[in-house]
């Protein structure tokens, strides 16, 4: 009888634990649609980490959740941060005049020339010089078919649910890291 007791408990108790990583730690999240690939396809189950930005800073190309509205939550990846300068020219992203390695793109880029990623400057699609204070500018990997900061302006820190922390469905696509 002490036995199912000892089981009943543990069982509670990893119950609770799994609620509370789930409620105060790490969200789930869902891709709908094809702005992230190749690094993130539609029906991807992602785990985000919904603290790690309380000990950290966010880092240039994180692949975050954030709340785009009050209904919908948007995965892409962080471009510029506060006091940024963006551009993107001849298909290469620059950040504050320095080009920016972006080999998670590779996968799509046509082979034959065409343009990915189509030239421009932040100034240009936000009016203004740099990512102010408490924004974040953010792109889709999908450069040709993302609904991104490119058309909806900066984000704002805020409203980051977390990072992007492990993507475990499907199983033969598991990862950990996605720069």
């Amino acid at each position: 009888m002490n036995k199912h007791k000892y089981l009943f408990r543990a069982v509670v108790l990893a119950a609770l634990v799994a609620v509370f990583f789930r409620t105060f730690i790490f969200a789930s999240y869902i891709v709908d649609g094809e702005s992230m690939e190749p690094t993130l396809h539609d029906g991807n189950l992602l785990m985000v980490n919904k603290v790690s930005y309380e000990w950290t800073e966010i880092h240039r190309q994180d692949v975050i959740v954030f709340h785009y509205n009050e209904k919908d939550d948007y995965v892409k990846r962080v471009i510029g941060l506060p006091g940024d300068e963006i551009a993107v020219k001849d298909d290469e992203l620059y950040v504050n005049d320095e080009r920016l390695e972006e080999a998670y793109l590779d996968k799509l880029r046509p082979e034959n020339g065409e343009v990915f990623t189509p030239s421009f400057t932040l100034e240009g699609i936000t009016g203004t010089p740099t990512v102010p204070p408490g924004k974040l500018f953010v792109l889709g990997d999908n450069r040709r078919h993302s609904l991104d900061s490119r058309r909806f302006g900066f984000i704002d820190s805020a409203s980051v649910v977390g990072k992007v922390s492990i993507r475990y469905w499907p199983m033969s696509q598991v990862g950990i890291t996605f720069q």
